[in-house]
């Protein structure tokens, strides 16, 4: 059995509960009115809806980027358009075996509904699960409101989950299942790797050392396959 990192597993739940019919239909806005939910869903449905096929794309799109680019979620509310081609983060499709961790897909459904061309690109979620037209970013509190939300969902105590989740999740998963190595994940995040008080650390990361691989290609499903190792057999990042 595959080892998975605890947060993975809660946001592949997440994934699964938003895109439910009930949950992941984009609604025309009736002022006053509130969306019906077709007879076969009600099973599934919140006695509360409060996010509709939008907010909860917005989410996703959100939790993605900050899962995998080890990013706080004050950084990932902060992104513009213009931001999305000059990041230094290089995203490429995930497996779909992976599709609730694929920022790129995300990205792509949230571009899609909310047809934000400038600006910034997580924006709040206003009444009737419409976007807001002021260009003004999502609060870190409203965020916060509609993760807890999510985690009520799938019934997880949002008690123990804050925003630096997703950091804290994303690195967990670069080390136990794509086992990058800490030097491959202090580059990805553009983290320090001045760690003078940890020996161990200090040992296994030089500053002098050259990186082991262009950045872009981190996470390029197609690069070829490393020169396998006479010790361990591995022959490839992943392996």
């Amino acid at each position: 059995m595959a080892v998975t990192s605890p947060f993975q597993d809660i946001l592949c739940k997440i994934y699964h509960h938003n895109h439910l019919e009930v949950n992941w239909a984009v609604q025309s806005y009736r002022p006053g009115i509130r969306r019906p939910l077709p007879d076969h869903a009600q099973e599934h449905s919140a006695p509360d809806q409060w996010g509709g096929g939008r907010a909860r794309r917005l989410l996703h799109a959100a939790y993605t980027i900050a899962f995998l680019c080890l990013l706080r979620f004050d950084e990932v509310l902060k992104i513009q358009m213009h931001d999305i081609t000059t990041c230094p983060y290089v995203l490429w499709a995930l497996p779909p075996s992976e599709a609730h961790l694929c920022a790129v897909r995300a990205l792509a459904d949230w571009l899609k509904v909310s047809q934000i061309k400038t600006g910034y690109l997580f924006r709040k979620i206003a009444s009737g699960d419409r976007v807001a037209e002021a260009n003004t970013p999502m609060t870190s509190e409203q965020f916060l409101e509609l993760f807890r939300n999510n985690l009520l969902d799938i019934q997880v105590d949002p008690v123990s989950y804050g925003t630096h989740s997703f950091r804290r999740g994303g690195c967990q998963y670069l080390h136990i299942e794509r086992r990058w190595p800490l030097r491959r994940i202090c580059e990805w995040g553009g983290w320090s790797q001045d760690f003078t008080s940890m020996t161990i650390v200090k040992y296994l990361i030089s500053l002098n050392d050259d990186p082991t691989e262009p950045r872009e290609q981190f996470f390029n499903p197609d690069r070829k396959p490393t020169v396998k190792c006479p010790q361990c057999g591995r022959s490839c990042p992943c392996a």
